[in-house]
């Protein structure tokens, strides 16, 4: 199962907070996780079974949340049973049709 998730605090009564801080918190719990993952300007995708995946997101905004009253959560899962290795897979297959393509 993929996992693709972007948190981050709203309505800020700590007005000293940066958004970075608290999107780095979140960060930090899922890179300590050791499940696969990868992050991008909009998005952090982890890799693993329903269970683990969902118990670091909640971690990860849990840890956001403590950065202000409110919490924002996005979620986008790809569930397909029985395949690892998609975080890479999916993207090594999309570039070997993209020289498909230029040839």
């Amino acid at each position: 199962m993929l996992v693709a998730f972007s948190v981050a605090p709203s309505g800020g009564s700590n007005e000293d907070a940066s958004v970075h801080d608290a999107v780095a918190a979140a960060v930090k719990i899922v890179r300590e996780s050791g499940l696969p993952n990868h992050t991008d300007s909009m998005f952090t995708t982890l890799e693993g079974e329903w269970d683990e995946v969902f118990d670091v997101i909640r971690r990860a905004t849990e840890a956001v949340g403590a950065f202000g009253p409110r919490v924002s959560l996005v979620l986008k899962a790809d569930i397909r049973p029985g395949h690892t290795g998609e975080l890479t897979g999916k993207v090594d297959r999309l570039e070997s049709a993209l020289d498909h393509i230029r040839e």
